[in-house]
């Protein structure tokens, strides 16, 4: 089957653009990050065999682009947390305080959380968040519950922390 790259970028490059974002919380990292997915895209599109959706597929790219950009700019010592926490000071599109408060709670959480509540902020069915993440579905409803209540607590206690 083939793709066509224009058509992928136009479907999923926002939503890539926001995980980049989440884990990031730094405009400029978060837009190298998403290039550097693309880039990972289109290299890779002639080897994708189908064994999964292409969403799912180029969110795998993006999350592992994500990771491996992390541990470089932990190598280069610098905090992730800080890093992350930039985002309450930077704008967002749509410039809501809001949005800014949920990102810099989001990167109150373990990257594995990050990965899987950014995902269920998409709307990405449980099937295929489980497929992304690697972890049943079953598993995963447990998680996204723990998640969803430690996020709530970050978000209540949010400024006093």
């Amino acid at each position: 089957m083939s793709y066509d790259f224009d058509q992928l970028y136009q479907e999923f490059s926002g939503r890539i653009y926001k995980l980049c974002l989440s884990y990031s919380g730094d405009k400029l990292f978060a837009d190298d990050l998403h290039q550097e997915t693309w880039i990972a895209v289109w290299n890779s599109l002639p080897k994708f065999r189908g064994e999964s959706k292409i969403g799912t597929w180029i969110y795998r790219i993006a999350i592992n682009t994500c990771l491996v950009g992390l541990k470089k700019e932990k190598n280069k010592d610098q905090n992730s947390e800080t890093i992350l926490s930039k985002l309450v000071y930077e704008e967002t599109e749509d410039n809501s305080k809001e949005i800014n408060r949920l990102y810099e709670c989001i990167s109150k959480l373990k990257e594995s959380e990050r990965i899987i509540i950014t995902l269920v902020l998409e709307e990405k069915p449980y099937e295929e968040i489980a497929e992304i993440t690697g972890i049943t579905e079953n598993n995963l409803r447990v998680k996204i519950h723990r998640i969803k209540k430690e996020l709530q607590e970050i978000y209540t206690n949010y400024g006093r922390i």
